[in-house]
């Protein structure tokens, strides 16, 4: 199913470069930014099928991005993968404030991220699954 697009929202460039190649590789447009500010735009402008958000960013982080994010009817349904350190992860579980739709805790394995990133980006096509 690749060829969807996916925005990495991510200011380390190490870990930008490894999400971008393994991404690309598997198919999937990319297109990347380092700060919440120029995620948002791009949002806008080339509105992506899936987000892959890092939490702590400069300026505006990723909470206050998906927050902007879901307040937009233009770019409240995209999909995203908060993409943060696992002790983070777990706080914003409990905490129930993280509004993603799912969570990858660094450090991760290519393995995991692929299959977070199928699963959701099929999740979005086929639409919730019914108990």
């Amino acid at each position: 199913m690749a060829g969807e697009r996916i925005l990495i929202v991510e200011d380390e460039e190490d870990i930008q470069e490894l999400l971008r190649y393994n991404l690309s590789k598997e198919g999937y447009r990319i297109s990347s930014v380092f700060t919440a500010e120029e995620g948002l735009q791009r949002s806008l402008t080339d509105t992506p099928d899936l987000i892959l958000l890092d939490l702590m960013l400069p300026g505006m982080d990723g909470l206050a991005f998906r927050h902007h994010l879901k307040q937009d009817p233009a770019t409240r349904d995209i999909a995203v993968i908060m993409v943060t350190a696992r002790d983070v992860v777990s706080k914003i579980r409990a905490d129930g404030e993280g509004e993603a739709d799912d969570y990858i805790a660094k450090p991760f394995s290519v393995d995991q991220l692929l299959s977070t990133v199928r699963t959701v980006l099929d999740r979005r096509v086929r639409g919730p699954v019914k108990e």
